[in-house]
């Protein structure tokens, strides 16, 4: 099987559904900006992830919480601009859609108009039912995300493994369902274990894209500064790294200065 479909021209929400029906796994990465997506999209990615994880990799910060509307609004316009083939979804951060339907609508909406995406992912089950359903009905696609949810990490207390326990597996089950009974046409789960990860999948009848939940499931997502190996401290059990971009731009950054001090940098042919 090639590593993409050279067919499509553009990847759209349903043709998500007919990669699962004939059993082609989905691909997808995050993006936050217009170069990176640039190549990204050029690879034949499916999906890029304009996630909340810019608050880590982009910003800084420890967690996902700080991260506003207005940064996933300018991160997502600079990667839709870069985008041909990838279909684009954006992460709705924390504090922009939990309060109630209302919010969560116009959030979604400002997104869509402001930054040109197309769709949203929302963190959560049954307790963001209203939301999830008010932004579908307005049109807007929305994909869902269950397991280890990071916008609700100062509930958990922890980044370990999710749904170890037989209620909370049963809980995650009859939320995806859920999800996808409301209209979500994808759904997210991170960091649960392999054998549930692959029962949700083989329940629903939309994509499952998963991220530390095992090979049995519709499609994969990685953060891209972790793929790439940019980042360094982060090592969970489920990365793989397929790059040290790291090594490369820290050798490359210190020949620059070398040359610079040296000045055997700018040459004569790379002077006017």
């Amino acid at each position: 099987m090639s590593v993409h479909k050279s067919d499509i021209k553009k990847v759209t929400t349903h043709q998500l559904q007919e990669m699962k029906s004939r059993g082609e796994k989905i691909s997808m990465l995050t993006a936050y900006d217009y170069s990176m997506a640039r190549i990204l999209d050029a690879g034949g990615i499916d999906v890029l992830l304009v996630g909340d994880s810019a608050s880590n990799v982009m910003a800084g910060n420890e967690t996902t919480l700080p991260i506003t509307l207005d940064h996933m609004i300018w991160h997502a316009s600079s990667v839709v601009k870069a985008v041909e083939r990838a279909l684009v979804v954006v992460d709705i951060p924390f504090g922009s859609y939990q309060a109630n339907s209302s919010e969560a609508l116009r959030s979604a909406i400002r997104i869509m108009k402001e930054s040109g995406a197309h769709a949203v992912k929302v963190e959560g089950g049954s307790e963001i039912k209203e939301s999830v359903m008010r932004i579908i009905s307005a049109g807007v696609p929305v994909m869902g995300h269950l397991g280890l949810t990071p916008q609700s990490i100062y509930k958990f207390g922890t980044y370990s493994v999710r749904a170890k326990e037989e209620a909370e597996a049963e809980k995650l089950i009859e939320d995806a369902l859920l999800l996808e009974s409301c209209g979500c046409f994808a759904l997210v789960l991170e960091k649960i274990p392999s054998k549930l990860a692959e029962k949700v999948a083989q329940r629903l009848r939309i994509p499952v894209i998963g991220i530390g939940a095992g090979p049995k499931v519709d499609g994969q997502v990685l953060v891209v500064h972790d793929m790439l190996g940019i980042t360094k401290d982060f090592k969970p059990r489920f990365l793989r790294r397929y790059a040290d971009l790291n090594q490369v731009i820290t050798e490359a950054v210190s020949h620059y200065i070398a040359d610079v001090k040296s000045s055997s940098f700018p040459n004569d042919k790379e002077s006017y």
